[in-house]
């Protein structure tokens, strides 16, 4: 791949120079980037999979995802058996990639019984079609063969499989070049079938490069996109397009921020609004004040009300189409509630949601209004080891 060849100071030159759609990428006003003039309104239907692939690894997954953080706690008691059979509703309904980890509470656990109701009882489409993404979070110690080895076949048995369909991998601290070590042992036990694909979550730009550089075969780096922080889209996507990485995006909706329930509240004063009562809720709400603050946020509802009235969708649909829509997001997820709340309707709408110029021009004038979250928190991923 070009990428893995190219240095980093290499592809930081490139930035300036790469131009697909034979046009400029970058806004004046903030050096960001807008959506590409060939992804708007020239679609008139959009698939609901993709492949991420990198070389001959490969998998589909639904641009939809399924996002089971929510099972950790903090959302709600989540009973096994109603959860298990709201997965299934989702994966009947076309909406069969689910996302987990490790410290997910019992979310590859669940996976696992979900699995195994689907092998039983549906036909082999939706078991062709159901995708896992789990999720390894290590602790900063060394990463030796058997310690991966190990740590991976804990998720195997948990989730019920042969082999993960993806690890994503995540590291908390770069000056511990550890990193690498794991993800060559990862993909050793890629060649030996135990995973299908290896992933990253919340890498930054610079050490993704580096670790295409020595030969990783990286399918995708998952990281927090949305409306909000549209970070991505500055460096990292850059670096995607030209060695071929997805990106999956998580925060999208931001907890649910990003939907009617928020529309014309007034935050600012105490108990005046919706509760901030999950996890989610109040780490996004973080992120809105570090871009602009609440009262920017209402212009920024407002104006995705009116886009998601002329179509007839909801507000969260239009914030996912948004970055579907942009430069190398292959899927964004939204959290599941599983046995809680569901939001089936909503998630299959986006698949048909077409976002014209004008709805693109009026989002687009709006986001850039906040202040550049790059300069205030850094790349993708740096959110998680400021000191």
């Amino acid at each position: 791949m070009a990428a893995t060849a190219m240095s980093v100071h290499q592809f930081i030159s490139n930035l300036n120079t790469s131009r697909p759609c034979g046009g400029s990428l970058w806004s004046k006003k903030v050096n960001r980037q807008v959506v590409r003039c060939c992804e708007t309104a020239t679609k008139v239907t959009e698939k609901r999979k993709t492949v991420v692939k990198n070389g001959n690894d490969s998998l589909e997954i639904c641009r939809v995802l399924n996002g089971m953080w929510q099972t950790s706690g903090g959302w709600g008691r989540i009973d096994r058996d109603d959860a298990v059979e709201a997965m299934l509703r989702y994966a009947d309904a076309g909406l069969s990639t689910f996302d987990m980890a490790d410290h997910y509470g019992p979310a590859e656990d669940l996976y696992g019984i979900f699995i195994n109701r689907v092998r039983r009882e549906r036909p082999q489409s939706i078991l062709k079609m159901s995708g896992s993404l789990t999720k390894w979070v290590p602790p900063p110690v060394k990463m030796t063969s058997s310690f991966v080895r190990e740590s991976i076949n804990v998720s195997r048995k948990r989730m019920d499989v042969a082999a993960l369909d993806m690890l994503q991998f995540h590291w908390w601290d770069y000056a511990n070049s550890g990193y690498l070590d794991a993800l060559k042992h990862l993909t050793d036990l890629k060649e030996e079938g135990k995973i299908k694909t290896v992933a990253l979550t919340n890498f930054d730009t610079e050490r993704l490069q580096k670790i295409l550089e020595n030969g990783i075969p990286i399918v995708s780096n998952q990281v927090q996109h949305s409306i909000v922080d549209m970070r991505p889209q500055q460096r990292m996507a850059e670096l995607c397009q030209l060695s071929g990485v997805k990106l999956i995006t998580y925060g999208t909706v931001m907890g649910g921020l990003l939907s009617e329930k928020f529309l014309d509240t007034n935050l600012t004063i105490p108990f005046a609004g919706p509760p901030l009562n999950t996890p989610s809720l109040q780490k996004y709400k973080r992120m809105v004040d570090a871009w602009g603050g609440w009262s920017l946020f209402q212009v920024l509802l407002q104006t995705l009300k009116k886009v998601a009235s002329k179509h007839g969708v909801t507000i969260p649909t239009v914030a996912v189409r948004y970055i579907l829509d942009q430069q190398a997001v292959a899927g964004s997820m939204i959290g599941v509630r599983l046995g809680l709340s569901e939001h089936i309707k909503d998630a299959n709408a986006i698949f048909s949601l077409v976002l014209d110029d004008e709805d693109v021009s009026s989002i687009l004038e709006v986001s850039q209004k906040g202040k550049d979250l790059m300069k205030i928190i850094g790349d993708c991923g740096d959110e998680y080891r400021r000191a």
